[in-house]
């Protein structure tokens, strides 16, 4: 079974987001290293940025434990 991944949203596009793909399974800050090895290849990832679409191959070299805050 695959999960859903949220990458980026905040505030309201984070309840638009969920209207349209239901409740994600991890919700990362940032497209970083640490987001980038959560991911399996039958994972689904939505990114509310464009940015970080564009740089999926380039991940952020400084990561963010999100599992802390969460």
């Amino acid at each position: 079974m695959s999960d859903l991944h949220f990458v980026g949203f905040k505030d309201d596009a984070y309840n638009r987001a969920v209207k349209v793909w239901g409740k994600p399974t991890f919700i990362h800050r940032y497209w970083d290293v640490r987001a980038s090895l959560d991911v399996q290849p039958d994972d689904i990832v939505i990114f509310a940025d464009k940015k970080d679409w564009d740089n999926l191959n380039i991940p952020n070299v400084f990561s963010f434990d999100d599992s802390a805050v969460m």
